[in-house]
């Protein structure tokens, strides 16, 4: 049961580190100035595509349901982040972001009714620390607009997530899956023509391979992974999993860029890498006392 357990986390921890690779592809391989169009073709393809593969259309509730969990997880989440990362430098809005973890714990406490120890708020909070090492740069300037959409992308993603865990789809994983992409992929279509205007008119062999790898790995494994961790792991354990992003773009960014990697980064990195696994660790049971059968005393009466 251990390893099985293990063996979820450990599946679950890949999606967060296949986000991490997104700066390199966006960067690398496709056209400048696009990331709400990266962010559509990301979606909207691996929706229509894991829908697809399921033949499974939500039924009831779960068409508005669908709805909803699409657009927090992934098309507020997108717009949000698309506007934090513009006006927020140096990788403030990463930083921001990195609160998620502490509002998914209080939200699960509240809505889940999981515990919210003091180990996960240390956790969460270590965690915000590290990736401010890791990405934040000494120059960095606050934006009001711009922190406060960092804020509103966890908080919309941090929703999403719990709600993701309290309505339990009785559809296909990969069904569900595709239905939050696609209506994801929706709500962010219009926002992308409005701001980025049309799609470029020609695209390269190496635009085309780089959304590809979003549209297939991207979205469609990295998010069926996700939300597969969310049905086996509790909401909070697997959102600190995400903290993981941030540590993989750095190393990327250092091993294939050639980017500069200094010793605060390391330090980061590792705080962050300490706090997710104490965000793991299972709680130890305490064993019940074993019942004592009370004693007789048998004596002659005085």
């Amino acid at each position: 049961m251990l390893s099985n357990r293990r063996g979820i986390v450990l599946l679950t921890a890949l999606t967060p580190a296949i986000w991490g690779t997104t700066y390199l592809v966006t960067t690398e391989f496709l056209p400048p100035g696009r990331p709400l169009l990266a962010a559509v073709v990301r979606a909207l393809p691996a929706g229509i595509l894991l829908v697809a593969i399921t033949r499974r259309m939500p039924r009831g509730i779960w068409w508005w349901r669908a709805l909803v969990l699409g657009t927090l997880n992934i098309g507020v989440f997108f717009a949000l982040l698309f506007v934090g990362a513009y006006r927020l430098p140096g990788g403030v809005a990463a930083t921001v972001g990195a609160i998620q973890p502490l509002l998914v714990a209080m939200l699960s406490a509240g809505l889940l009714h999981e515990r919210l120890t003091p180990r996960t708020v240390v956790a969460a909070v270590a965690g915000v620390a590290g990736v401010g090492l890791l990405v934040l740069r000494a120059d960095a300037r606050l934006d009001a607009l711009g922190v406060a959409a960092a804020l509103g992308g966890a908080a919309v993603m941090a929703v999403g997530v719990v709600l993701s865990k309290r309505w339990r789809s009785p559809a296909p994983l990969l069904a569900t899956t595709g239905w939050q992409l696609v209506a994801g992929g929706l709500v962010l279509l219009p926002v992308a023509l409005a701001v980025e205007g049309p799609p470029p008119a020609t695209l390269t062999a190496a635009n085309l391979a780089g959304y590809a790898y979003l549209t297939l790995i991207g979205a469609a494994v990295a998010y069926a992974l996700w939300f597969r961790g969310l049905r086996e792991l509790s909401a909070t354990k697997v959102t600190f999993l995400g903290l993981l992003s941030p540590v993989v773009a750095t190393v990327l960014g250092w091993i294939v860029l050639g980017q500069r990697l200094t010793a605060a980064q390391v330090l980061g990195a590792a705080i962050v890498l300490a706090a997710l696994v104490a965000a793991q660790v299972q709680p130890r049971r305490t064993r019940p006392l074993p019942a004592v059968a009370p004693r007789v005393l048998i004596g002659k009466e005085s």
